[in-house]
């Protein structure tokens, strides 16, 4: 009957019984996973059966992460998580703005193109009036001539 007694209750040094709430969430064979629990949280807390298992999940977690790292404890991991996802959000905006650069870059040898077939229609009609003026020039002297 000792033997099968859950790692909570070899912990506790009790009985275990039949009904005992620890026992699915802390098995027997694994004793190691309820040895950092009570150090940080305490065995007494009761919640309801279907919250149980997230509970006995979330505290082992938290109770190994104090017992490997006793001033930070998992609150160290969620600062490493949100630093890391900060880093990442400043290379995506960066990323956005390297693609709006390019994309800029691409829409200008268009823009450039346009504008050069402006200015080139644009000499033309220079051309056009320069020569029409140097015509009416030339056929104005021609008539003071005559």
């Amino acid at each position: 009957m000792i033997s099968c007694r859950c790692a909570a209750c070899k912990y506790l040094r009790r009985r275990c019984p039949s009904d005992c709430i620890f026992s699915p969430y802390f098995p027997s064979n694994n004793p190691r996973r309820f040895a950092c629990f009570p150090r940080i949280h305490g065995a007494s807390n009761q919640l309801p059966a279907h919250l149980r298992a997230e509970a006995a999940n979330s505290l082992y977690y938290e109770a190994r992460c104090r017992t490997q790292d006793p001033v930070y404890g998992c609150v160290g991991i969620i600062s490493l998580l949100h630093q890391q996802i900060h880093s990442v959000e400043s290379q995506l905006a960066k990323t956005r703005a390297e693609i709006a650069v390019l994309d800029s870059l691409a829409q200008e040898p268009a823009q450039i193109q346009e504008n050069e077939e402006e200015a080139s229609f644009n000499n033309f009609l220079l051309e056009q009036d320069n020569a029409a003026g140097h015509f009416n020039h030339s056929t104005n002297i021609s008539s003071h001539f005559v």
